[in-house]
């Protein structure tokens, strides 16, 4: 049998978020294991063999100089965006790749320093590119396009942008950033996002589930649909997962025994009772755009911890996997210690030690499910090594999550 290219390889991903705060792509990063020189073409078969028409848009990030080399000389037309670093320009290797690669068709993207574009020559090579501001371009773009606040007069601007026109930009830390790359000066997308300050400006606010996802389940309620249908919608959202368990364990409900799923609330409640229930919470529910790219990488973080440790799971447990991976990052939406969450509800042992002291049987999957969402190659490694795991398995589970994924198209 001959031995899979993704047996050499460590893999690692990053979401690119549209301007409709929905998924638009996916950076692949993309790193050789060892020494051993990885087979490039077939690599990309193999990445065009797992895709289809409606998986979402790839930018391969080769993380080794000869692997960027392999892939500019191989790959063919039509391949997916590959990035290339601006400083690795200066290698006449990689420049004289990249001017080929560009005749035949092959669709590149500059990564760099907005502050050091390259020379047009150079420039003609790419199709885009995905940009990091310094400090000084971050604070002029802000005060070009002050963010202004509800019920207060609009501040004046103070000179011009820097920000390019319909770029992709990465590792943006601030909310009014990436609105004013996004919504002002049309990014292709941004590569993460900025989790952490779009939750301190919504600080002051209890979150509540999104308004979309609880429309959604009362649509899929009204049309009888599968209880599956119903398990896997409302677990399109941690928070409303997490008030659903806690509410069918109250002790205005009297049941008898504890609700560790949601499948089991599900049955216990009655359709009748669920669709109050969801009444209930839409004129609370939320219509915060800025928050769906953190729900959706936490959906993401659930869909991949239960992928990496579905083999041989029943269907009960492989719920159990997907709640894991889901409630992970509820201490990051409620601003409270995630132990106080999660014995709120009777969930299983096997995912509070996963989650609270990193124990147990779905501690691996939860851990190396954390690690994908980096380029740290070596963290992945180390969690193979550590836990037995065999790294072809981790990445073709990665590469099936990922060319699962539903990207928003635009109407026609």
């Amino acid at each position: 049998m001959v031995q899979s290219v993704l047996g050499s390889l460590v893999l690692g991903y990053r979401p690119l978020w549209g301007r409709s705060r929905s998924l638009a792509g996916i950076q692949l990063y993309v790193r050789g294991e060892g020494v051993a020189q990885v087979d490039a073409p077939h690599l990309l078969r193999t990445l065009q063999e797992m895709w289809t028409a409606s998986s979402p848009p790839l930018l391969i990030s080769p993380q080794t100089r000869q692997l960027l080399c392999d892939m500019l000389e191989h790959a063919p037309r039509g391949t997916p965006w590959i990035d290339v670093p601006g400083d690795w320009l200066a290698d006449s290797a990689i420049y004289s790749r990249v001017q080929a690669a560009h005749q035949r068709g092959l669709r590149l993207v500059w990564r760099g320093e907005l502050g050091r574009l390259p020379e047009p020559e150079i420039a003609r090579c790419f199709d885009n590119s995905l940009l990091s501001l310094r400090p000084e371009d971050a604070m002029a773009a802000l005060q070009a396009a002050p963010p202004s606040r509800p019920g207060s007069a609009p501040v004046p601007a103070h000179g011009t942008s820097p920000v390019l026109d319909g770029q992709m930009y990465e590792n943006i830390a601030s909310r009014a950033l990436v609105s004013h790359c996004l919504d002002q000066h049309n990014a292709v997308a941004v590569a993460g996002w900025p989790t952490e300050d779009v939750l301190y400006s919504l600080r002051h606010q209890p979150l509540q589930p999104s308004h979309a996802i609880l429309l959604k389940l009362l649509k899929a309620i009204e049309a009888e649909q599968s209880l599956e249908a119903f398990e896997d919608i409302m677990g399109e959202d941690p928070l409303l997962a997490y008030r659903f368990m806690v509410y069918t364990n109250s002790a205005s409900l009297g049941l008898r025994t504890g609700i560790d799923s949601l499948r089991r609330g599900l049955v216990m409640m009655g359709y009748g009772s669920i669709k109050r229930w969801l009444s209930d919470q839409l004129p609370h529910a939320s219509t915060e755009m800025d928050l769906r790219p953190a729900r959706e990488s936490m959906v993401l973080r659930a869909r991949l911890t239960q992928h990496l440790l579905e083999s041989g799971l029943q269907k009960d447990l492989r719920s159990e996997v997907y709640l894991c991976g889901l409630f992970s990052q509820l201490d990051d939406l409620m601003g409270e210690p995630i132990g106080n969450i999660l014995h709120r509800i009777p969930l299983s042992e096997r995912v509070y030690d996963a989650i609270v002291t990193r124990t147990g049987p779905y501690a691996p999957s939860l851990e190396m499910a954390c690690a994908l969402e980096t380029d740290d190659a070596s963290a992945i490694r180390q969690l193979c090594e550590d836990n037995e795991l065999d790294q072809e398995e981790i990445n073709r589970a990665l590469l099936r999550v990922l060319s699962s994924l539903e990207v928003a198209r635009p109407a026609h």
